[in-house]
């Protein structure tokens, strides 16, 4: 068992497919008795790159930000319910999962973790199916993966 994941994650994987060909996103939450809680986002990354591309050169099928919004009103409700952040997913289209550089300059900007004891979940959706998951942590000053294939495959098998 993963603790900053649900045993079931069908949810994630499928929000991430249902996003394909662009990435997927979303946020883990856990309450105070433990049980774990999937918040499907959405990828606002197009809407800012119309608005801003210096700022966010890129599309929503190679990057993916959250609205500010959204982001702050599923907050406020997780506060509320005395839920505390667990995890961050998204998905990358076709390319494998992995933690890209701009994925770490966006979760550890200066070096050090934005979210601490925050854990990123990525998964790789190639054509528009889940085919690879890989979990990672901030651990003495670096991020450190594990591969999820057996909980993967165990989810696509069932689904």
């Amino acid at each position: 068992m993963i603790p900053e994941l649900p045993e079931d994650l069908s949810p994630i994987l499928r929000h991430l497919e249902a996003a394909y060909p662009n990435e997927g996103c979303g946020l883990v939450f856990r309450g105070a008795d433990g049980t774990l809680r999937v918040q499907p986002m959405q990828n606002a990354y197009d809407r800012y790159h119309a608005v801003d591309p210096q700022t966010y050169p890129r599309t929503a099928r190679t990057a993916y930000t959250f609205d500010g919004r959204e982001h702050l009103r599923v907050s406020r409700e997780a506060e509320a319910r005395g839920e505390t952040l667990t995890c961050i997913f998204h998905s990358h289209a076709d390319v494998g999962a992995y933690f890209s550089a701009e994925d770490e300059a966006m979760a550890a900007p200066g070096g050090e973790p934005l979210y601490p004891g925050v854990a990123y979940l990525v998964v790789a959706v190639d054509k528009g199916r889940t085919t690879a998951a890989k979990i990672f942590r901030w651990v003495a000053g670096r991020f450190e993966a594990e591969e999820l294939a057996l909980l993967l495959r165990e989810e696509t098998e069932s689904s």
